[in-house]
């Protein structure tokens, strides 16, 4: 492509807005129709309705067709993550209709993909790149209504009664208003308090919502408060069963701004001139046009060719970009889950396939797998952490590309999430179908519970929870010294006689006086003895607990324990929970836990040697410590927790670092130069 030759759009879904937007690439000056994805290429109609356009059978042909550059995706909402990812895969461009996903995590999957592939992708909020829109935000940042205190906005209307099949109404097409019209009164006012504050947007510190449920399941109306910190606050409500004035209200301390239908530019899905009326605090109004004539769609159009000509994977501003098409979507979920909203296709039951469509795929080797003595079978390098996850959709994302990767190894815990943690893997270990693949470590008996008695119990739960007979690895959360250990061991080893640990047992945040005495009680008794420890180690030692209770094992003794030992240890924040990222540094004391745990001369020490040994190899400090905890002379798992696929994949850039004894010796302290 070339900047005189246009871009060669491809619509996949031809509904009523791909007719729209067929006539903004009509009207653009960057972009020509070539061909349409149809589920059914011979519905009559389709050739008068998109003139001059292949029509193609399927949404698969469209994305193997080489004649076309870029696609835009106008399918109902829960399809926009599979197809956006795959049009990706294959090398297309993408501008997806709104919302771009159901959630902030599926959107993130989506640019994940954008991002490996090189692409562009941009979310279809067609009146944020309309003329109205930048001089909306001029008439903002010039002061004529003095400070912003409050917005009010809506988009609601009333569709003629309820309709279960339309998909407004549908369940499984993620029907209702904050997820249909939603977006449009939350990103505008996450504009306006961005532009009163002189940034591109800014973002809530507060959200409350609610909605009524109709039968359906779905809102048919919302209404939320957003709170931006300088003290803003916006008022937003959206609805498919009832008329809303659909004016935007903008209060200022020297008067208001009112835009009506801020989404067409006061038209229609043709030609929006364009209305801003500015009302003095005298009650004066001034009614401003931009009188802009062109086709409303044709500005999103060009506005995505001018950025797939210029080599740029999203809109300029005042497009919406990736940052704030994630911004606008966690509000949404936040909306969503005040209101108690989650569609069932965002459920395990319904859920079958990984995010791209497809099924779940075994055999990933950029995750190497390792023997851990007392496992009976092998498991991945490192476990994931994902107790950051409260629904199936967002955690299955997780879970699939680790396991995809070849990871197998996953860690939870009773008290993680409320439970929630242990259920989500449950449930995805069972819709999936590789508990027998899996290694799945538990955790019982946390502070203040720390009993021999509430092992058995808690456990009972765990396994209730995870859908399955036994764990794999089992860790006491904490250990209680008032208790003799001996009363600890044993109630291990009645599980384990008991066939529900079948693995190696033993203590998180254990102090290695108390796993020696355990280990000899469980020697002179004949009981199986502690085989596992779960405390901190990094190549920062700790310098006080993060947390009540936490042990670290990154002191010379413990490691000369362990390595005597040969004792496996599932290290917890083993990069240093920030330590070894931009976050940290001699002169930055603004975070009080990295300053409290972490800052000392050695550790700081430590952290240099990390930063000159990854400019070296071409990674990040936190690729060296992570490799550091994986290069031990004993067994040494690091427990990991992305919270996006980037994440992952930047975390598993460690994995092909190679550190010898003297690498260790000398990002330790040792005199000994690394190679």
């Amino acid at each position: 492509m070339t900047a005189t030759t246009p871009i060669r759009w491809g619509i996949l879904g031809p509904g009523s807005i791909a007719q729209s937007f067929a006539g903004g690439v009509a009207a653009s000056r960057t972009g020509k129709l070539v061909a349409i994805g149809a589920r059914n290429p011979a519905k009559p109609g389709l050739a008068e309705s998109f003139p001059g356009a292949r029509i193609l059978d399927g949404y698969d042909a469209l994305l193997a067709d080489p004649d076309i550059d870029a696609v835009y995706i106008s399918i109902p909402h829960p399809g926009h993550a599979q197809w956006a990812i795959r049009a990706a895969e294959a090398g297309k461009h993408v501008l997806c209709e709104k919302p771009i996903a159901l959630t902030a995590f599926e959107a993130d999957a989506m640019m994940h993909a954008a991002r490996k592939a090189g692409t562009f992708l941009g979310e279809a909020f067609m009146y944020r790149l309309h003329p109205q829109t930048l001089k909306l935000v001029e008439l903002i940042r010039s002061g004529v209504i003095g400070e912003i205190r409050m917005i009010k906005s809506s988009f609601g209307f009333a569709m003629p009664s309820f309709m279960p099949q339309h998909r407004l109404y549908a369940n499984d097409l993620a029907g209702g208003g904050i997820l249909d019209v939603g977006g449009y009164p939350v990103s505008m006012v996450r504009l306006i308090a961005g532009a009163a504050a002189g940034k591109p947007f800014a973002e809530p510190d507060k959200v409350v919502g609610t909605a009524h449920l109709g039968q359906s399941g779905v809102d048919e109306w919302a209404s939320a408060l957003l709170h931006f910190p300088g003290g803003i606050v916006a008022e937003v409500s959206c609805s498919i069963s009832l008329n809303q004035d659909n004016v935007l209200r903008i209060l200022g301390t020297k008067g208001r701004i009112e835009v009506p239908d801020f989404w067409f530019a006061g038209g229609n899905r043709d030609v929006g001139l364009g209305r801003i009326d500015v009302i003095g605090s005298d009650g004066t109004r001034e009614t401003i046009s931009v009188d802009e004539k062109r086709h409303v769609y044709s500005f999103e159009v060009d506005a995505a060719g001018e950025a797939i000509l210029a080599g740029r994977q999203e809109f300029a501003w005042p497009g919406m970009a990736w940052a704030e098409s994630l911004g606008t979507l966690r509000v949404l979920d936040r909306w969503r889950a005040a209101a108690g909203l989650e569609y069932g296709i965002e459920k395990a039951a319904q859920r079958t396939n990984t995010i791209s469509g497809r099924p779940l795929r075994s055999g990933g080797t950029a995750i190497a797998k390792r023997t851990i003595p007392g496992l009976s079978k092998p498991a991945s390098v490192v476990a994931l952490g994902f107790e950051d996850f409260r629904t199936f959709s967002s955690g299955s994302i997780l879970l699939d590309a680790f396991f995809e990767a070849g990871g197998n190894l996953f860690d939870t815990g009773y008290v993680y999430g409320g439970g929630y943690t242990e259920k989500l893997l449950g449930e995805w270990l069972k819709n999936r179908g590789v508990r027998a693949q899996s290694v799945v470590i538990a955790k019982g008996a946390h502070s203040p519970l720390c009993y021999p008695d509430v092992i058995g119990k808690q456990l009972d739960q765990s396994l209730d929870r995870l859908q399955t007979d036994h764990v794999d690895v089992y860790f006491m959360h904490r250990d209680n010294p008032d208790v003799p250990v001996g009363e600890f061991v044993d109630a291990m080893d009645r599980e384990v006689k008991a066939g529900r640990i079948r693995g190696p047992f033993g203590g998180s945040n254990w102090t290695m006086e108390r796993m020696d005495e355990a280990i000899a009680y469980a020697e002179r008794t004949g009981k199986q003895k502690p085989g596992a420890l779960s405390n901190n180690f990094s190549l920062a030692e700790m310098l006080e607990p993060i947390w009540a209770g936490c042990v670290t094992s990154s002191s010379d003794a413990w490691k000369a324990w362990l390595t005597a030992r040969q004792m496996p240890n599932f290290a917890w924040s083993s990069q240093g929970r920030g330590f070894f990222t931009d976050r940290a540094g001699r002169d930055k004391q603004d975070n009080e836990e990295l300053v409290r745990v972490w800052y000392s001369e050695r550790n700081f020490g430590r952290r240099d040697r990390a930063i000159e040994l990854a400019a070296r190899l071409g990674k990040s400090p936190i690729h060296i410590a992570l490799a550091y905890v994986l290069a031990q002379p004993f067994p040494s798992i690091p427990l990991i927790g992305p919270r996006t696929l980037d994440e992952l994949d930047d975390s598993l850039r460690a994995l092909d670092i190679t550190l010898s004894r003297a690498d260790l010796e000398w990002l330790d302290g040792g005199s000994r130069r690394a190679a």
